[in-house]
């Protein structure tokens, strides 16, 4: 990109397209719990389910949050531009697979969630490389401010996600969800919840 514009007048016009898409995410995630309120005989709920619904809403909040970090970047391109809007459309593709069009051919949201779950624990896993990517993209010093999180958090999530993919144990999906909302409220707590 030509040096006509700075970091700062970029940064909005990228934060846009990656609200519009974290917009359709959230927007997907609470049409699909309203369905449950109006309905609440037509669909079986589930806890395995909710409780991973409740955990993309939060991933997805603390993300669009956190990309706030993005306003110091400097150096702007299409790569990192393309890279992020790739990133958000993951997280978003999250949300879809939890409340798809249909789930006609099956019993339930939960029995669609554990008959896809290769292709959602695909997405989880490869967020947790792309967010290595973010992170570093926001500069040295906002990576090392992370440098214990991306060396003990996401290699030991991406394993739990890998093991996700290959068993259907509802103890299993209950654990590694409850590991996922407890991670993801700790780093809300930590990082959002003292004043500075």
């Amino acid at each position: 990109m030509d040096n006509e514009l700075s970091g700062v007048e970029i940064f909005p016009h990228v934060r846009v397209i990656m609200g519009v898409i974290v917009g359709m995410g959230i927007t997907r995630l609470l049409a699909g719990v309203a369905r449950f309120v109006q309905h609440p005989s037509r669909e079986e709920m589930s806890t395995i389910h909710l409780a991973w619904v409740g955990a993309i809403l939060l991933m997805l909040v603390h993300f669009w949050w956190c990309e706030m970090a993005l306003y110091g970047v400097r150096d702007w391109s299409f790569g990192v531009f393309f890279f992020l809007v790739v990133y958000t459309v993951v997280l978003f593709l999250m949300s879809v697979l939890l409340f798809p069009d249909n789930i006609r051919e099956y019993a339930s949201y939960e029995d669609f969630f554990l008959n896809r779950r290769k292709w959602f624990f695909g997405l989880l896993a490869l967020s947790l490389v792309l967010d290595i990517v973010d992170t570093s993209i926001k500069g040295a010093k906002h990576f090392e401010r992370y440098r214990l999180d991306i060396l003990v958090f996401t290699p030991l999530f991406f394993i739990l996600c890998l093991l996700a993919m290959r068993t259907a144990n509802r103890r299993f999906h209950l654990l590694m969800v409850t590991l996922s909302i407890a991670y993801e409220v700790l780093w809300v707590a930590l990082l959002f919840g003292a004043p500075r």
